[in-house]
């Protein structure tokens, strides 16, 4: 079948929203179901899951998880057979959705490796359960969104973790040199579910919605083979969590507006910014009281502190102690960078240098669209140098020893005196790739010609 076939005919099973004689034979067919198990047919202001099943929110809902990509769950169904599952079985489960039926499957447990140490547990949902998800995310945040805090930036339509680092600087800059860094102990783990589903419950009305939320937020775990039951948090990896997140701390962004305080917050990450530290250990006593008592959360004692912001590290950045306060890379971030460039780099990865450029561009690339706003550009150049000495490092390994080097040295521009040093030397690839002859054998240009892209932009 072509792709625009099936295309074509996913659009006829996602129509059930339109007019005509199918899509209304479907609604009333629904409305029948509910009749006959003794419940009423919602009214319109309780008609949320209408809107989570309407066409066109599904085919932005589909689009957006194939986009996505990701790994199977617990089913094993791929992102590329999810299409072919929906045009076969979307009218069962749309049934299933409008009657409050459906059950969602466990997630899938993944951990991986947290950067300061440690690991962060992932609930992976099937890609069926993260379309469901993905549908209802969509329909909620366009009700949800325009009333949350401009304090919060994190997975919001049109925010950025940038904009939350510009708002701090702004803060630092207006004098406020004093910063009260709060971490919420594993957060996603431990909100409560009778509380999210209270806030939840204040603007929804369709008992639906509402059941099938809870429904994902207690599917379990599949862990070794066994599904474990889950009481609590909002399992990281789906595409409804990072919604909740932000429903369940909007509580927490109106009390720091009614206390006027001055804050970026981030998902989990928050930030408020004082003028003293006196002030700051008094803001830090009263939050944490609140976050205890009113959102019954926990604060990482061991990562939360009072202190000056060039001392602490916001969203991977950090500011400059200066009358200006300029963004710089945060010292944990740069020392992440050094670390997978010397990854891909390894000279023991046994590649070609083409190979490694390519993969090598491919972080430097989206490291550069995050990191290429600091304003520090001394460091760049340091971590731009640093890393085509790695690159030089690794091609003198792979030249092997004696005329091999010399050949590569002379081919590419080397004089045969300079050319003999440089191969014949005792000293081992990292000296060496700091050498006139490597320097002139391998140039900036030839890195640019392997399509590496340069952190630093020079005129």
């Amino acid at each position: 079948m072509s792709g625009r076939r099936q295309k074509n005919q996913l659009e006829l099973a996602f129509m059930a929203e339109d007019t005509g004689e199918a899509p209304r034979a479907a609604i009333e067919g629904t409305e029948s179901l509910a009749a006959e198990r003794g419940t009423e047919s919602p009214a319109i202001g309780e008609r949320l899951m209408e809107e989570v099943c309407e066409r066109e929110n599904c085919k932005q809902a589909l689009k957006r998880v194939k986009a996505n990509k990701g790994s199977p769950g617990v089913d094993g169904m791929t992102v590329n057979d999810l299409t072919g599952y929906l045009k076969q079985h979307w009218p069962a489960i749309r049934e299933q959705l409008l009657s409050g039926t459906y059950r969602p499957q466990p997630v899938k447990r993944v951990e991986i490796p947290k950067p300061d140490g440690g690991v962060r547990k992932l609930g992976i949902p099937t890609v069926l359960d993260r379309f469901i998800q993905q549908a209802v995310m969509q329909v909620l945040q366009r009700k949800w969104d325009r009333t949350f805090s401009e304090h919060s930036y994190g997975f919001r339509p049109g925010r950025s973790a940038h904009q939350a680092v510009d708002a701090a600087q702004k803060y630092i800059a207006e004098g406020c040199r004093w910063c009260v860094d709060l971490d919420l102990e594993k957060f996603f783990d431990r909100v409560s579910h009778d509380k999210l589903m209270a806030k939840l419950a204040e603007r929804v009305s369709d008992k639906r919605v509402l059941k099938l939320v809870r429904a994902f937020l207690t599917a379990g775990v599949m862990e070794g083979g066994l599904v474990s039951p889950v009481d609590e948090g909002t399992p990281q990896g789906g595409p409804l969590s990072p919604l909740l997140s932000n429903i369940v701390l909007d509580e927490f962004d109106r009390e720091l507006e009614r206390r006027g305080l001055r804050f970026a917050r981030y998902a989990d990450d928050c930030n408020v910014y004082v003028r003293s530290r006196r002030a700051g250990e008094r803001v830090m006593e009263s939050l944490k009281r609140f976050i205890t008592t009113k959102l019954k959360l926990k604060v990482n004692e061991q990562k939360s502190a009072v202190a000056r912001p060039w001392e602490r590290k916001f969203l991977g950045f950090s500011f400059t102690n200066t009358g200006v306060p300029k963004r710089r890379i945060a010292p944990k971030a740069a020392g992440r960078f050094r670390e997978r460039v010397r990854g891909l780099t390894r000279r023991t990865r046994g590649v070609s240098v083409e190979r490694m450029a390519q993969d090598l561009a491919r972080y430097l690339r989206g490291w550069i669209g995050y990191f290429g706003r600091c304003e520090t550009p001394s460091v760049l150049e340091g971590l731009e140098q640093w890393t085509r000495r790695r690159l030089r490092s690794a091609i003198w390994k792979q030249w092997k020893r004696g005329p091999t080097r010399f050949a590569e040295l002379r081919k590419r521009g080397v004089g045969k005196v300079l050319a003999a040093q440089t191969a014949g030397s005792a000293h081992g690839p990292w000296r060496l790739a700091d050498s006139p002859g490597l320097h002139i054998a391998l140039p900036n240009a030839y890195f640019d010609s392997l399509g590496i892209p340069r952190l630093t932009v020079r005129s």
